[in-house]
């Protein structure tokens, strides 16, 4: 299998890492940033594009030298740049970066200093007291950095859904144009479309299993064969993601699916309930005594103990038996429901498409109508917008309406929210906008009833709509800010505005906990994809999955409403 975009990708990452380390200059570095981000966001694979006689060049920002690196990662998996550097940067020193809190500039200083060059390294010096002395550190950052030392352990095994997407589809795609594969179902954490996956797990029927076994293991991205049995094998991708494949009978799929599905949680409570019957269930099938009574689908599993099915986003013991039991399972939101996107940025801020090819993309999704969320000024690093220029937008996008798009775009910013819980710009600019998203971009460090009092403050200023990403999350990178969302919740249940469920694949912000809270509360919630260009639109399904896991409903979101009743729910959020 050709390397794929996110392995280029994570290589530049890398480079721009260790260059970071070892002081280089900082526009090359950002090169390398923004050419990670280029070739991640790209819709066709770059070997494709190599194989078939396209110059690179022609991709946005990839210059001669960009383009040279790119095919000889392509055509021999490594970079001769990132290699030399390693050699006088310890590799592991990488994973330091990914702590929160912690940059480059401190990473060179503990590996020169103290001659640190690991987590262990890290973990050991911190507990023993042996950072305190250096500059700017002290007992409380010691305290803090074992603390993201051991969130880092505990998510460093796991990768974002987004990022296994293309991988799992490419190794599907592998598998179903073999003429031994059946059925074939991805299962586990990803088939209940959690956040991140710690592995994949295939389930297939086939009349040959152990030659689909051969073609499995024989597939290009395989690094190592942990296991090649007759009916299941297990491999390692170049990814470092840990792959298992089981050949199950036709009889037994439903239970199988179901069982490998999980949660672990779940599947408890289904057993115990199996067993209050008189039934057992595993994975080969329902069985009253030696007879097998149900196995064949996942309906028939459910139905067995007196259930209606259960969707998988919802299989996380956490109240899904009694709901169906009750009937009272609710009729999930689908991605055919969303009526628009209410959070996208142009080139007017830190977007790379202008608002008008913004809003051609967004009709491409069959949307109604979409909201242009460019930064506010004090976001200086995105080229943010002060009153002037945003008063400028807003005449551009009353002519591009009137234009005849065929679709309408709403006028809006997303405002930072300031220290005291001030909005980032004046009433007198805010209030000739549609809506406005508030948003924390600073200051993560704050107490949590210091950063609860500065949103709730936010919330109550007079032209406030949504709030953006309302934990501050980056998923396996950086932990939410301290606040009390139970209280956000009710402040924007009694103000009469909304929260975001932020559909980035790195964000994915809110919680499907507090979607479901919220949801209780009455709130409702607007997922949107915070696009920065034509390309994010589609990371709609990522937030679609969240919500669903949230117990979300139709009803329960914003931008599943009409153009008409949008606008007239946004105008009540205006005081």
């Amino acid at each position: 299998m050709p390397i794929l975009n996110q392995n280029v990708a994570s290589i530049f990452e890398e480079l721009a890492d260790f260059l970071e380390i070892d002081g280089a200059n900082p526009f090359r570095i950002r090169a390398y940033r923004n050419a990670a981000r280029t070739i991640g966001d790209l819709s066709e694979e770059l070997s494709a594009m190599l194989e078939g006689g396209d110059d690179l060049t022609g991709v946005e920002g990839i210059g001669k030298d960009l383009a040279a690196k790119i095919e000889e990662i392509l055509r021999t998996g490594r970079l001769e740049a990132l290699q030399e550097i390693q050699e006088r940067i310890p590799a592991s020193l990488g994973e330091l970066l990914r702590l929160s809190g912690l940059g480059p500039k401190r990473v060179k200083i503990f590996f020169e200093e103290l001659g640190i060059r690991s987590l262990d390294d890290l973990e050991a010096a911190a507990r023993a007291g042996g950072l305190r002395d250096l500059p700017g550190m002290g007992k409380k950052t010691e305290e803090k950095l074992l603390k993201a030392i051991a969130s880092r352990r505990e998510v460093s095994s796991r990768f974002m859904l987004a990022d296994i997407a293309p991988v799992a589809d490419a190794l599907m795609d592998h598998l179903e144009s073999s003429e031994f594969a059946g059925r074939l179902t991805l299962a586990g954490s990803y088939r209940r479309a959690q956040e991140t996956v710690g592995d994949l797990d295939i389930l297939a029927v086939s009349e040959k299993p152990e030659s689909l076994m051969d073609v499995f293991v024989a597939y290009e991205d395989v690094t190592e064969v942990l296991a090649h049995g007759k009916t299941k094998s297990s491999v390692t991708l170049r990814s470092g993601l840990q792959v298992d494949l089981r050949v199950i009978p036709e009889a037994s799929y439903g239970a199988a699916l179901h069982y490998f599905t999980g949660s672990q949680a779940h599947n408890i409570a289904i057993r115990r309930r199996a067993q209050a019957r008189g039934l057992k269930i595993n994975e080969y099938g329902v069985f009253d005594g030696e007879i097998s009574v149900a196995g064949d689908t996942e309906e028939a599993v459910f139905s067995s103990v007196g259930l209606a099915e259960i969707p998988p986003e919802l299989r996380e013991g956490r109240g899904e038996l009694e709901a169906a039991e009750n009937d009272a399972l609710p009729d999930l939101l689908e991605q055919k429901m969303i009526r628009g996107d209410l959070h996208a940025h142009s080139t007017a801020s830190d977007g790379h498409d202008s608002i008008e090819e913004m809003a051609r993309s967004a009709k491409e999704m069959g949307y109604e109508y979409v909201g242009v969320t460019d930064h506010s000024k004090r976001l200086t690093i995105a080229n943010g917008l002060d009153e002037l220029r945003l008063a400028r937008q807003i005449d551009e996008i009353d002519t591009l309406n009137d234009s005849g798009l065929g679709i309408h775009i709403l006028k809006s910013i997303e405002v930072d929210i300031l220290e005291d819980g001030a909005l980032d710009l004046s009433d007198g600019i805010l209030q000739r906008l549609d809506y406005v998203i508030a948003s924390v971009h600073s200051l993560f460090n704050l107490s949590r009833e210091q950063q609860t009092e500065r949103v709730l403050r936010a919330m109550d200023s007079n032209f406030f709509s949504i709030l953006g990403h309302p934990t501050g999350r980056l998923l396996l990178s950086r932990e939410p800010y301290e606040i009390d969302i139970s209280r956000v919740i009710g402040h924007a249940k009694q103000r009469g505005c909304f929260l975001e469920l932020n559909a980035n694949p790195n964000r994915l912000d809110l919680h499907d906990v507090h979607c479901r809270a919220a949801a209780e509360a009455g709130v409702l919630i607007a997922v949107n994809t915070d696009a920065h260009r034509t390309r994010h639109f589609p990371f709609m399904r990522y937030g679609v999955g969240q919500a669903r896991r949230g117990w979300l409903r139709k009803s329960d979101v914003l931008n599943t409403r009409s153009l008409v009743e949008l606008q007239k729910l946004l105008k009540e959020t205006r005081h």
